[in-house]
């Protein structure tokens, strides 16, 4: 099949700071349903030059090359699975599909107990192994959703077909994970009280479902900078940390190359990649917010869409009337995407472009089934500002929007706090369930107390194992760095261990009986003086067992 071409205009809003241009699609510009993948030709263009946008057709085989980047990157090198988890092995459930006949392959995790114990299969997140970055990984979800697509459904959501009553191959594969019923995960997700992450583009993918009757999951932020951090080194960071157990990751890159840096990043994550694109829509106004409007955030939102992301960050609830509300408070607004949001709302005296928009917003969600998670634009940047006025204006209207959201079969998960001690931590639980009419709540800790930067994985997962045990279904890890700096390996790493350990501490207190069963076989072990065997049944083996 030949490429398609379609010339555009490239507004100043495409111009990023290095005066070259930033990949995006013009504004009104028709994407086919074939599953494409874009090559930018355009570079060093000023504002207003023509350029042409070059659509390659799919690939036919299983593993996707890629052209993003003409010099492909110097990939680091990754421990092995077995060297991060000693008697250990990754292996694999077979369960069939039966509307469609397809033989799902289920990854888990089986630990190998010293002596004559039995040993334990534990849920999996490192994706499949030994594969070069520079190849990707194999196209899992492909024949699911060509199949899917050849029905001709209005709408390609997994709450669209969980309405109509139909399991999808998503939905299957969550339960298997999960050791659950697949109807029971299928009514959660009609319901919203679930959601499957799962861009139709993102066919890397190995389904994982979010809600408050599931395992809590943990969620790690990577991403560079316009001055650190490189693609190479954010490719690493997802696999490092899913080897560790992220169940998704953010890619929050605001400097150059953000479009091939979350290209490289889709085509090598088996977990659910998720973007605030506010960020990217910023760069390529100069980094100016009054320069901001609602045609530069759509044309982010689609090539966003079309790579493949499974879930955005927006901050359609920080509303014009409610930035005074944050006047008193000791550290003002700290969310950077709420930030950016209430300079343009205060500039031009305007409501937030992204509620007056929201509609417009679920349209292209739910052509992609993209899932949405409110961002919380006005959470408490210190535990002086916890549970204020501004906060909860701010929940009520995620409430809001995540009804409308429901009413066009798009999935919702609502973002909270933050900076929370302990004694106010209930409040927040209780009244996201009842404003927010159960949907996953996905909150940043909390931090617990503001004494320890430097330790603030200790501090908020403290918070976190709090929260998630209250129902709180995505826990998003705070590293050691957080308030002082970029991550690197070792805090990623610390960071993912101190959150699995605050979500199994949340399970066990929700009664679900394969986090008792862990503890059981750990304690057992234990107990009989074969720690050396479940040493390895932990989150993962201490530093002194496992790298140089």
């Amino acid at each position: 099949m030949a490429s398609v071409q379609a010339t555009a205009i490239l507004t100043s809003s495409a111009v990023s700071k290095n005066g070259n241009t930033t990949a995006c699609l013009p504004l009104g510009f028709v994407i086919s349903s074939a599953a494409c993948k874009k090559v930018f030709c355009a570079r060093s263009i000023a504002s207003g030059a023509r350029a042409t946008l070059t659509f390659d057709p799919p690939s036919t085989t299983s593993q996707r090359k890629h052209t993003v980047d003409p010099s492909s990157p110097d990939f680091l090198p990754l421990p092995s699975f077995e060297q991060c988890f000693p008697k250990s092995t990754k292996e694999y459930r077979e369960v069939k599909h039966e509307e469609s006949g397809h033989v799902l392959k289920v990854p888990f995790r089986r630990v190998h107990l010293s002596g004559d114990e039995p040993s334990f299969d534990n849920y999996d997140t490192s994706g499949p192994q030994n594969i070069s970055p520079r190849v990707g990984l194999p196209k899992l979800r492909k024949e699911w959703v060509d199949r899917r697509e050849k029905l001709g459904t209005p709408r390609y959501t997994q709450m669209y077909y969980a309405k109509q009553g139909i399991i999808t191959e998503e939905m299957l594969y969550c339960a298997d994970r999960e050791k659950l019923d697949p109807e029971f995960v299928r009514s959660e997700v009609a319901r919203g009280r679930a959601i499957i992450p799962s861009n139709k583009k993102h066919l890397e993918l190995e389904p994982m479902i979010v809600g408050r009757n599931f395992l809590v999951k943990v969620n790690a932020n990577i991403g560079n900078s316009a001055v650190a951090s490189s693609i190479e080194e954010e490719v690493y960071k997802v696999q490092w940390a899913t080897m560790w157990g992220a169940d998704t990751v953010m890619d929050l890159s605001t400097g150059r190359h953000i479009h091939e840096t979350r290209e490289w990043i889709l085509r090598n994550s088996a977990v659910p990649v998720g973007t605030v694109p506010i960020y990217q829509a910023l760069e390529k106004v100069n980094g100016i917010a009054e320069n901001l409007s609602w045609e530069v955030f759509r044309e982010t939102l689609i090539e966003q869409a079309e790579q493949g992301v499974d879930y955005f960050t927006i901050h359609a609830g920080v509303l014009l009337r409610y930035i005074p509300l944050t006047a008193k408070r000791m550290t003002g607004i700290v969310s950077r995407g709420g930030s950016i949001h209430a300079k343009w709302c205060l500039t031009y005296h305007k409501e937030n472009f992204a509620y007056e928009h929201w509609d417009d917003i679920l349209h292209i969600c739910n052509q992609y089934d993209v899932a949405l998670s409110i961002g919380d634009g006005l959470r408490p940047g210190s535990i002086y500002d916890a549970n204020d006025t501004a906060q909860f204006a701010e929940l009520l209207t995620q409430g809001e929007l995540t009804r409308r959201a429901w009413e066009k079969d798009v999935q919702v998960m609502n973002e909270g706090p933050g900076h929370v001690p302990i004694h106010k931590i209930p409040e927040n639980m209780q009244k996201q369930l009842e404003w927010c009419n159960e949907a996953p709540f996905y909150t940043l800790g909390p931090l617990t107390t503001d004494i320890a930067p430097g330790y603030d994985h200790i501090t908020s997962a403290i918070g976190a194992a709090n929260i998630g045990a209250l129902g709180t279904a995505l826990l998003c890890y705070v590293t050691p760095k957080e308030h002082l700096g970029l991550p690197n390996r070792d805090d990623v790493k610390a960071g993912v261990i101190a959150y699995k350990i605050a979500a199994h501490a949340a399970d066990l207190a929700k009664a679900h009986p394969h986090a008792q069963a862990w503890d059981d076989a750990l304690s057992k072990a234990r107990f009989e003086f074969q720690m050396d065997g479940s040493v390895c049944s932990i989150i993962g083996p201490h530093d002194s067992h496992v790298l140089p």
